[in-house]
């Protein structure tokens, strides 16, 4: 009792998603003795869905994709674990999977505002009793309601994209991990990627966004606010991440990619928008600066990636532009900026 109220406490105490997938983690692996337990994102990519592990138990110890530097979690189709898409298309909340060497699997598929993001895989040689699986069912009940009010407190209420709260901690995060990752590991051989591999900030602003309210109301911009979300989440991947930053300004994360394919990225996001029809506003299109997150402090990326969407907007609108090579052709002046103080 005593072992399971401070698991309890360690869950309720977190406010941070990938803490509270460790506590959940850590809570089961010790209460229920379980072999392996794994908190995997479930996410569609190119209409198909996929899995891929998030938390998981190595060596007793919890280990996260954001500490396993530089290694890519590319996930398997769903559909290579037919239980568990069973279990999801009846709407249940726990299945066991029993293997062909006799192993046994509970599937716990997480249901949030009726959908299924995450899903719990314990791994044990052994069933459990119904004493084992009442714990069970009591602590994933406890990790869905923390999961729904974390879930609440960092995301935007309008469009469901993240805040601009969580993106000053995710973004810490990423410098963090990708400061990690170019120090050399004692005991370990680097994965060698190629040079131009790098990670992107873009600053997105909808155009003329304030002649849509003034001239169809507010509703109908709060429409196209939802759309745009909309279309920033089907252009990007599931490894990046979007922020409404407020009013009609957005902030994308992109993750390990080139130059040239994170300028191909942004191009299809910003046709994407130009293309679709808005309901009543008709064509509606957007601007995007974007900078190379480098060793600089976050305030200064921001700045850089900040300066190029207004050179896009005061240069025709309509555009994607990239910090450097404003920069390097005279466009824009690179400035020594005092990063002791934050400009918003």
């Amino acid at each position: 009792m005593e072992a399971l109220l401070k698991h309890l406490v360690d869950i309720t105490c977190q406010r941070d998603h990938a803490l509270l997938d460790s506590s959940v983690v850590s809570a089961l692996h010790e209460l229920v003795g379980a072999q392996q337990v794994r908190v995997h994102e479930l996410y569609r990519f190119r209409n198909e869905l996929f899995i891929r592990p998030r938390v998981w138990i190595k060596d007793g110890h919890v280990v996260s994709v954001d500490e396993a530097l530089a290694v890519e979690h590319q996930g398997e189709a769903l559909d290579s674990h037919p239980v568990l898409v069973d279990s999801i298309k009846q709407r249940q909340t726990c299945a066991e999977e029993i293997g062909e060497d006799g192993s046994r699997t509970l599937w716990l598929p997480v249901w949030l505002h009726d959908k299924v993001s995450t899903c719990l895989e314990i791994n044990n040689p052994t069933p459990y009793d119904a004493s084992t699986l009442h714990v069970i069912e009591g602590i994933l009940c406890v990790y869905r309601n923390y999961q729904s009010i974390l879930d609440y407190s960092e995301r935007d209420s309008l469009t469901g994209l993240l805040n601009r709260k969580t993106f000053d901690e995710k973004f810490s995060r990423l410098l963090s991990c990708a400061t990690l990752e170019s120090l050399p590991q004692p005991g370990k051989e680097r994965r060698h990627e190629p040079k131009d591999v790098a990670q992107w900030l873009a600053v997105v602003d909808i155009d003329h966004f304030k002649r849509v309210n003034d001239q169809f109301g507010h509703l109908y911009g709060d429409e196209v606010l939802i759309l745009v979300a909309n279309l920033l989440k089907s252009s990007f991947r599931t490894q990046d991440r979007i922020f409404r930053f407020g009013g009609e300004e957005f902030v994308v994360l992109l993750r390990s990619t080139t130059l040239d394919d994170a300028r191909r990225i942004f191009e299809r996001f910003r046709a994407n928008i130009e293309q679709h029809e808005f309901p009543q506003v008709g064509k509606v299109t957007v601007s995007l600066g974007f900078a190379s997150i480098s060793k600089e402090s976050p305030v200064v990326i921001l700045g850089h990636a900040d300066q190029a969407l207004y050179y896009a907007k005061a240069n025709g609108r309509n555009r994607v532009c990239f910090y450097d090579e404003l920069v390097n052709s005279g466009e824009l002046r690179s400035e020594v900026s005092n990063d002791t103080v934050e400009f918003f």
